[in-house]
């Protein structure tokens, strides 16, 4: 059996979704304690190198692609204001830690990240159409 591109989006966007989020959370967790290490190094330095930083906004922007298509194929449409409110929420948090407009405690980003992880493996497993036609109406 060959997938269509259309296909692929709509049976693996909670499945590639709940990964990157996965990983998100896990580099957000890691972070602290790569740092730690760093200060009782040698080698130390003053700032995240740039690659660091940058995977933030790689998981915001495979984010956004998996929220977008498990948005369009989930059949309940809470499950998709609650994915969309996760997602703004993670993306204003890390937008918030690079501009500092806010102080925020680390733990703020752990919470949108997980909800993402969970919405999406709910998502994948209880809201998926049985038929092409359920995921073109507003339920």
């Amino acid at each position: 059996m060959v997938l269509s591109k259309t296909s692929f989006k709509k049976n693996n966007s909670d499945f590639i979704g709940a990964f990157a989020s996965g990983l998100c959370l896990i580099h957000c967790i890691a972070t602290p304690f790569i740092f730690i290490a760093q200060t009782c190094s040698a080698t130390c330095c003053e700032t995240a190198p740039f690659w660091w930083t940058a995977v933030d906004f790689l998981f915001i922007g495979i984010s956004f692609f998996a929220v977008y298509w498990s948005v369009k194929n989930s059949s309940k449409s809470w499950m998709k204001y609650s994915l969309w409110i996760s997602w703004f929420l993670l993306c204003l948090v890390i937008l918030n830690e690079r501009i500092e407009l806010l102080r925020l405690p680390e733990l703020s980003i752990y919470f949108p990240a997980l909800a993402l992880v969970i919405l999406h493996m709910y998502n994948r497993k209880y809201c998926k159409c049985k038929d092409d036609t359920c995921c073109t109406s507003t339920n």
